[in-house]
């Protein structure tokens, strides 16, 4: 693709050498290509900058805080964000340079994920289609939310896209384990930071309704062992938040017992 369009890839990273390549390569057609680093001690930096000069390292202040300053580095009109992990698919990208070319008074475009899980991509449950908003018009929106995850959020219309963004999230179970571990930390220490209490209701029943809903009501049986093991440890993941928050509260409320 010699021809650049005049679209602006937002990526942020930290350590990904062994993913942020292959995303590179699905938006080097595109003019410009701006990437903020945590300060990666891999070999991310290096190879992000055989793709773009615009590389830029800045320390971690949460996702939806990144998401947003990097998006406010993008040159064009029309902002593609992408997380190191994700890539575009083939058809994603003709169809992304369609509608930029006329996108009428569409602000925002939602793109289905498909989500490559021990080996084998996923058609059903909570991870597909999963529809993101990454095509967006700069200006018209922000990445709101809660940490560690976030969307963006556009003030206009917005519309839907046919084609798949690739998300390869987890490299393998331990890698997921670990993800669930980081994750229910950051989500539990927001929680105190609002003032949110512990609940026992929400943590016996939410991570049921969760497997149910998964693996059940949105038909992940379908997608074999790995549709099983996805239900089970979203259940868990949930499980696990709310452990680290009773930790949490419980921990502080001893401390103004002793105080």
């Amino acid at each position: 693709m010699d021809r650049k369009y005049p679209i602006s890839a937002c990526i942020i990273t930290f350590n990904e050498e062994s993913r942020i390549r292959d995303c590179l390569e699905s938006v080097k057609w595109v003019d410009d290509i701006v990437v903020v680093d945590s300060f990666s001690t891999d070999k991310t930096v290096d190879i992000c900058r055989e793709y773009t000069e615009r590389v830029y390292q800045r320390a971690w202040p949460g996702n939806i805080d990144q998401k947003n300053y990097t998006s406010g580095l993008a040159k064009h009109d029309w902002i593609l964000s992408l997380d190191a992990d994700e890539r575009l698919s083939l058809g994603l990208i003709g169809e992304i340079q369609e509608v930029v070319h006329d996108p009428g008074d569409t602000v925002g475009f939602f793109s289905p994920r498909r989500c490559f899980y021990l080996g084998r991509g996923i058609h059903h449950g909570d991870w597909y289609p999963d529809y993101q908003l990454r095509l967006f018009k700069k200006g018209c929106g922000q990445w709101q939310g809660t940490n560690p995850h976030g969307r963006m959020i556009v003030g206009g219309k917005t519309r839907y896209m046919k084609h798949d963004i690739y998300h390869f999230n987890y490299k393998n179970f331990s890698h997921q384990l670990r993800t669930i571990d980081n994750y229910s930390n950051v989500f539990a220490d927001v929680m105190v930071e609002q003032g949110k209490s512990f609940s026992l209701f929400q943590l016996i029943f939410r991570p049921l309704y969760k497997f149910i809903k998964v693996y059940m009501i949105k038909r992940g049986f379908l997608d074999g062992l790995p549709g099983f093991i996805i239900a089970t440890s979203s259940a868990f993941y949930i499980f696990v938040k709310y452990v680290k928050l009773w930790e949490k509260t419980r921990h502080n409320d001893t401390k103004n017992i002793h105080n």
